[in-house]
């Protein structure tokens, strides 16, 4: 059974009362008020309670008794859905947390569907600007949305901050397996982030031209503010996107340099290592008319000789910068 986190009256920019999930509509009824609820895993019975109460579209409480797959805001009659998501981690996962918005003439109604930041921050913000309250339930709507959308700053500060640590680890260190996995794990979380806040974009922009009952045109310029945070997270989102794939790009490239490093020195010391052993075949071959078999310093000539060649080999791949 769900949870009824907060349901109560407001006038004129004040809390009236707390009331019941069944004294909602009588409440929203009388001129200059409005119904404020607030549930947290609600199931079929109460958003039927609420439907039949408020007059929500049928097709509105099926869409809140499914999953969706991105945030989007659908219109019946002059009421709104709007599906939002905040972003939480869960034992080191990135997960998504929905949550349903019906707002009317009379009433705000949030239904979230798990763990995620409180709404009752949103309420004693409200509560706290009476002024602003006092213009019913489209303040209301944007204080929501307003939070939803700062949800995911601290989300994507941390994953900046862990990103920076990768890429002072791999411009410091050597490329692990570690490193490129928990970089290629945050460049998708980034990508999830922006797959679920694109689509506030569009939300933001609708809520401006659609003309409600309980929506005021003073309002409008509050729903703008909503789109521009949404534009800096997505700009932010990107960056952030870019950063990991350069990093990754450039751990991929500083550890090809590695590698090739101590693929010339390898190389540096085979060839250094070649010559005495084609010197040695050379007088390996046992030929009876080879000149320098009955020389009498012919061995300590070729271990000079063995030497000079392998000083220089050393010397030339030392300038070359292959040693």
């Amino acid at each position: 059974m769900g949870r009824v986190v907060a349901a109560a009256v407001y006038s004129a920019g004040k809390r009236v009362t707390n009331i019941t999930l069944d004294e909602g509509a009588a409440w929203a009824a009388k001129p200059g008020h409005f119904v404020w609820i607030g549930l947290e895993e609600p199931n079929a019975g109460e958003l039927y309670n609420l439907q039949r109460q408020f007059n929500l579209h049928e097709l509105a409480i099926e869409d809140a008794l499914e999953k969706h797959s991105r945030p989007k805001l659908e219109t019946f009659g002059d009421a709104l859905f709007i599906v939002t998501y905040s972003p939480i981690r869960h034992e080191g996962k990135l997960e998504f947390i929905e949550t349903h918005i019906f707002a009317g003439n009379g009433y705000i109604i949030t239904a979230r569907n798990g763990h995620s930041a409180s709404y009752a921050h949103v309420r004693q913000r409200c509560e706290a600007r009476p002024l602003l309250l006092e213009h019913g339930e489209d303040f209301v709507l944007y204080a929501i949305l307003d939070f939803v959308i700062e949800n995911y700053q601290p989300m994507g500060e941390a994953i900046h901050t862990e990103i920076d640590e990768l890429e002072r680890n791999v411009l410091c260190g050597v490329l692990n397996d570690y490193d490129i996995q928990k970089l290629h794990g945050l460049r998708r979380d980034v990508l999830r982030l922006r797959r679920y806040v694109a689509p506030m974009i569009e939300i933001g922009e609708e809520l401006q031209r659609l003309s409600f009952p309980f929506i005021d045109k003073n309002m409008r310029p509050y729903f703008r503010d909503v789109q521009i945070h949404v534009t800096r997270q997505m700009e932010d989102l990107t960056t952030l996107a870019d950063i990991a794939s350069q990093t990754i790009e450039v751990g991929v490239l500083l550890e090809a340099s590695r590698q090739s490093v101590v693929q010339r020195k390898f190389a540096a010391w085979a060839a250094i290592l070649a010559f005495p052993t084609a010197v040695a075949g050379i007088y390996g071959m046992n030929f009876q008319n080879m000149p320098e078999l009955n020389w009498h310093y012919g061995y300590f000539g070729v271990l000079g000789f063995i030497t000079v060649g392998c000083l220089g080999l050393w010397a030339s791949f030392k300038k070359s910068g292959w040693l």
